[in-house]
């Protein structure tokens, strides 16, 4: 070993490779990585407490954001909701009123819950409707079918 591989491993270095073949062969350090960014915490609303809200607003903007495929509206929907589906989310941010709180809803809340998550990561006050129009349907929520 030689002197200069002695003083890197006194001052914490790797020894150099001692031939060729092992500098070819010797593998780089591995990257750093990027820090994991902070996850989002996205609130939920269960069917009866939207119930309850829906039906006693005070004037504060609240918005249903209907983020199901059409096909699905046209099954049940809530009334006096808005319909964009999730695929057309990111570019229709400019619909929305960034003042009003958002409840977003879907088929069982899944979808809702990721558009909700978006919503909040682009400065919206955004909320996912806890097991969707399904379930708030099952507690006697008001219903709409056909086209509108």
């Amino acid at each position: 070993m030689g002197l200069l591989n002695i003083l890197r491993q006194l001052l914490g270095g790797s020894p150099a490779p001692s031939s060729a073949t092992e500098a070819q062969t010797a593998t780089p350090p591995p990257p750093e990585r990027a820090p994991e960014p902070e996850p989002i915490s996205v609130p939920e609303i269960e069917a009866r407490e939207l119930l309850t809200l829906w039906r006693e607003r005070k004037g504060e903007p609240l918005i249903l954001l209907d983020c199901r495929e059409g096909f699905e509206r046209w099954i049940a929907r809530i009334p006096d909701s808005l319909h964009i589906p999730m695929g057309q989310i990111p570019r229709r941010l400019g619909e929305l009123d960034r003042e009003a709180e958002i409840i977003v809803y879907c088929a069982h809340g899944n979808r809702s819950y990721s558009v909700a998550g978006f919503l909040i990561q682009n400065g919206f006050r955004a909320r996912s409707l806890k097991g969707g129009i399904a379930e708030w349907q099952a507690l006697g929520g008001e219903i709409a079918r056909g086209r509108e």
